[in-house]
């Protein structure tokens, strides 16, 4: 949905987004910053920063409001890269939701999704493209409820912000926004048009996410003292795909920019079962970042010198590093590395006073493994597999079979028929605007670390105050599908 933008001071994070967020009151976490002393959550106003901005004059928060019920849920997709148009289709075979319009700044791939739904026996949608405004003109149609982003990461908060202001809910994909000024201006948004705008995080809905966030929540963790995610993912073959990313935008991003881009699909998963923002909250974050070697290593071994990249400097460390404290002293670690060679992995651990959870460490059909006490007591790991039953997710109990057919093992699918769920029968999103400021919040706050030379900045309460209160997440309580009237 994006043509190939200048590289402008907007889009160079380690110029702008550092600089706004110092201008957003996100200083240095010293002796002398304004951050609240761990503990202290027995009052909203101790528990807010005085640099958090208020709100205005009839602004009010968005936790805790349902969805308006809908019969059908009329769905609209910005984006149709390699994303946007899996994730179309997935839309589309939700029940009770239907595609209505999609939009691209390459008008073709519009039409090609079109065809390609009408060809599966859906509707066929109206079509948009031809200009980065298209989306606006799309968004002008009354028969959408909700709007689905896939462009690439700069783009994502103005689409986000003209979704809520055309009176649509919106999901966009990661990040929500690259800079604390754009987090800021999607909550209070989301807060004045009353409409909900969140992270299409699809890894919150994991199998083996969601089975470790019951049994933390079930105490089986003791007192959680620790977490660590990340995304650590090889694409040093996709950035250099013409084909795959258009105009090469992700691999741009390493030439503008120090930072950690991507750390929420490990970061999300730990933050939920830590309940952030229900009773817990992120509270500083400090960074590091290793030299950049991988994408210059590979395009040196497997790129011909024709090729444009060859103009480039890749300036972002190859694993950069966060290490964010809660207000209740626990530390989560997230990573993020796409340019070294290595297995996927988003690392999925979490640890406390009686044991330990650890995914991706090839043990047993889940993958992950487990040290609890007292079952425990040879210091010996045991797979996961028994306890990922045990402690399945009503999502994928009831959905299991269904998910096979969706993208990511599944996740994409649960993620899909939980948000239609939800706002066909009126319930409380899972994941919230508060959510996907926070969870999106380390991308800037690790520019301002790093050019700080890896010193804590303070992270925004963006719930401003209401993180004290405990409250329903992902971990919600087993509910149906409204019937789809024929």
């Amino acid at each position: 949905m994006t043509e190939k933008p200048a590289i402008s001071r907007r889009l160079v994070l380690g110029g702008a987004v550092a600089t706004s967020a110092l201008a957003a009151g996100v200083g240095l976490a010293g002796p002398a910053a304004a951050v609240p002393a761990t503990g202290a959550t027995s009052a909203a106003g101790a528990a807010r920063g005085q640099s958090d901005p208020r709100r205005r004059p009839g602004q009010k928060s968005m936790i805790g409001v349902p969805y308006e019920p809908h019969e059908t849920v009329r769905v609209a997709c910005v984006g149709l890269g390699q994303r946007g148009t899996g994730m179309t289709a997935g839309w589309s075979i939700i029940p009770g939701a239907q595609v209505t319009a999609v939009c691209d700044i390459r008008k073709e791939r519009a039409e090609k999704c079109a065809d390609s739904l009408v060809s599966d026996g859906k509707p066929r949608p109206a079509t948009y493209g031809g200009s980065a405004k298209s989306y606006r003109e799309m968004l002008r149609r009354e028969d959408i409820d909700l709007v689905y982003i896939a462009t690439p990461w700069e783009f994502h908060h103005e689409q986000g912000r003209a979704a809520l202001l055309a009176g649509k809910h919106a999901i966009v994909e990661l990040p929500v926004a690259t800079e604390l000024s754009e987090l800021w201006d999607l909550v209070d948004t989301s807060e004045r048009t009353r409409r909900h705008l969140f992270l299409a995080e699809n890894c919150s809905y994991g199998r083996n996410e969601l089975s470790m966030l019951k049994m933390t929540h079930d105490g089986l963790f003791g007192d959680v003292t620790n977490g660590h995610g990340g995304y650590l993912h090889d694409l040093r073959e996709l950035l250099f795909d013409d084909d795959y990313y258009t105009d090469s935008w992700r691999r741009l991003w390493h030439t503008r920019s120090l930072a950690s881009f991507y750390p929420m699909h490990g970061l999300a998963p730990i933050a939920a079962a830590m309940d952030i923002n229900r009773g817990d909250r992120l509270r500083t974050l400090r960074a590091t970042a290793t030299p950049a070697r991988g994408l210059a290593d590979y395009r040196a071994r497997h790129v011909p010198k024709s090729h444009p990249s060859w103009k480039e400097e890749y300036i972002n460390g190859d694993l950069v590093t966060c290490l964010i404290e809660t207000e209740k002293g626990r530390i989560i670690r997230a990573e993020h590395d796409v340019s070294s060679p290595r297995p996927y992995s988003r690392i999925n651990s979490i640890a406390g006073s009686r044991g330990i959870f650890e995914d991706y460490a090839g043990q047993g059909e889940s993958g992950g493994r487990v040290y609890l006490e007292p079952d425990h007591t040879d210091h010996a790991w045991r797979d996961f597999d028994k306890l990922q039953k045990e402690f399945d997710h009503w999502l994928w109990v009831k959905l299991e079979e269904e998910a096979e057919a969706g993208g990511h093992g599944g996740m994409d699918y649960i993620l899909q028929w939980r948000t239609i769920q939800q706002m066909r029968a009126g319930l409380v999103p899972d994941i919230d605007v508060y959510d996907s400021a926070a969870w999106c919040a380390p991308v800037p706050l690790s520019v301002a670390s790093l050019k700080a030379d890896g010193r804590p900045v303070a992270v925004p309460d963006f719930t401003r105050g209401a993180w004290v209160n405990k409250r329903p997440g992902l971990d919600s309580k087993p509910s149906d599908m409204p019937a789809v009237r024929r």
